[in-house]
C-alpha cells in the first residue's frame, strides 16, 4: 500500500479562500509542510464565477473590519473604478454606517452621463470600489506559494479519519493525506461527502447565484452602481468589454455539480424589473450572463470555526458571495485559529 502524504496542515478546497490560506500560512510559518487538495482545479469552482467586485461595506462591525482588511491586502493589485450608491432618502444613516470612509453625498439629478436615474425619493452616494478577475488571482496566488505549498488538483477527498496521531483523508485516487490540522474550505461544496458530518452543526445552506451580462461596451470612467435597497449592482468589466447585473436570488439548497442549466425566463424577468426601476433602455441589451452557486451562513458572516466532531477540523468560508473580498481577512483568521490550536496541542504533550 502507498505511504500517505504527509504535511503539518492540509486544505481541502483550492479556491480564493484555500488559496489565501495557503498563503498567509506559508508567510507566517515557512517550516510549515503545507499540502492544498481539490476535486478541480486552481481557481475553478465559485472563484471562477465570481465578479470579483470588492464593495468597501459590511452589515456588522466584525465584516466591515474584514472589508477594510481586504481594501489595504487588496491595495495595489485592483482594478479601481468610481462607484455610486443609490438608496431610498431615508437610509442615509444607514448607508453611512455600513459602508467604510470615503462614500460621500451625491447631489445630482443623475448618476453617470445620464446613463442611469434616481428614483424619485432616493438619493445617491459616491465612492470608490475595485475588481478582479477571481479565477485569475486565485491562480496567481497559488504559482507565488508553489516553492513552498503542494498542490493536488483534480482530486477528491473520499473521507475524513481523525486519530489520535492526526487527520487521515482518503483520496479518489486510493492515496492518502496525513496532516496534524486540516482546514476545510470547499466553497459551495459542503454538503459532499464527508463534510456534513463535520459541519452540519453551523447551518450553511447553499443558494443560486445569478447575475446577467449586459452587451454594452462600458466606458472609460463608468462606475459601478450600487442598487443597494435590492441588494445588486451593475459592473462595467472593462477588461471584457460589457456590463454585468448581479442580483439576488431566492433559490437554495442547490448543488454545485448541478446548479442550474443556464439563464431561465425568470432570471431574466428578475434582473429586468431592477433594470426598469434604474435603466430601463439597458434591458434590451441582456443577451447572456452566469449561473452558479455559493454558500452562506445563517447570520451572513463568514464562518471560520474548528467542526464540533473534531477541533483539528476547521472549516473556512460560507463567505455569502464575499469570498474574494473578504478572503483576506477569513485567511488571517484561519491562521489564528490554527496557531491557537497548534499551541494546545503542545501544552497537551507537555502536561501529558
Amino acid at each position: 500500500m502507498t505511504d500517505p502524504i504527509r504535511a503539518d496542515v492540509a486544505i481541502v478546497g483550492a479556491g480564493v479562500i484555500g488559496c489565501l490560506i495557503a498563503r498567509e500560512l506559508s508567510e507566517r510559518r515557512p517550516d510549515l509542510d503545507i499540502v492544498v487538495v481539490d476535486r478541480g482545479e486552481i481557481g475553478g469552482g465559485a472563484s471562477r464565477y465570481s465578479a470579483g467586485l470588492d464593495i468597501p461595506r459590511g452589515n456588522s462591525e466584525r465584516v466591515r473590519r474584514m472589508a477594510a482588511y481586504g481594501q489595504r491586502y487588496f491595495a495595489d493589485i485592483r482594478w479601481a473604478i468610481p462607484m455610486t450608491v443609490i438608496a431610498h432618502r431615508t437610509r442615509d444613516s444607514d448607508v453611512r454606517e455600513r459602508y467604510l470612509e470615503g462614500v460621500g453625498p451625491m447631489t445630482t439629478p443623475a448618476v453617470h452621463r445620464g446613463l442611469f436615474d434616481i428614483p424619485p425619493g432616493h438619493i445617491a452616494w459616491h465612492g470608490n470600489c475595485a475588481y478582479t478577475d477571481v479565477h485569475a488571482f486565485a491562480q496567481q496566488v497559488a504559482r507565488e506559494v508553489r516553492s513552498r505549498v503542494r498542490f493536488h488538483e483534480g482530486i477528491e477527498v473520499l473521507a475524513v479519519e481523525p486519530d489520535p496521531d492526526g487527520i487521515q483523508l482518503r483520496l479518489g485516487t486510493g492515496r492518502s493525506v496525513r496532516a496534524a490540522l486540516v482546514v476545510v474550505a470547499p466553497g459551495p461544496w459542503t454538503g459532499s461527502p464527508p463534510w456534513p458530518s463535520f459541519i452540519r452543526s453551523f447551518g450553511i445552506r447553499v443558494k443560486r447565484v445569478v447575475a446577467l451580462h449586459l452587451d454594452r461596451v462600458p466606458d472609460e470612467g463608468d462606475p459601478a452602481v450600487i442598487f443597494d435597497t435590492e441588494d445588486a449592482f451593475l459592473l462595467p468589466m472593462h477588461r471584457r468589454r460589457h456590463w454585468l447585473l448581479s442580483y439576488t436570488s431566492d433559490e437554495w439548497d442547490v448543488s454545485p455539480d448541478r446548479p442550474g442549466t443556464g439563464l431561465t425566463a425568470a432570471d431574466l424577468a428578475a434582473g429586468h424589473r431592477i433594470l426598469e426601476r434604474y435603466a430601463p433602455h439597458l434591458i434590451a441589451s441582456t443577451v447572456s450572463g452566469r449561473v452558479f452557486c455559493d454558500a452562506y451562513s445563517p447570520d451572513r458572516e463568514p464562518l471560520v470555526r474548528s467542526s464540533p466532531a473534531d477541533p483539528r477540523v476547521v472549516f473556512a468560508g460560507a463567505a455569502n458571495g464575499s469570498g474574494y473580498r473578504l478572503g483576506p481577512a477569513i485567511a488571517a483568521e484561519t491562521a489564528d485559529l490554527l496557531e491557537a490550536l497548534s499551541g494546545a496541542d503542545v501544552e497537551r504533550e507537555r502536561t501529558a
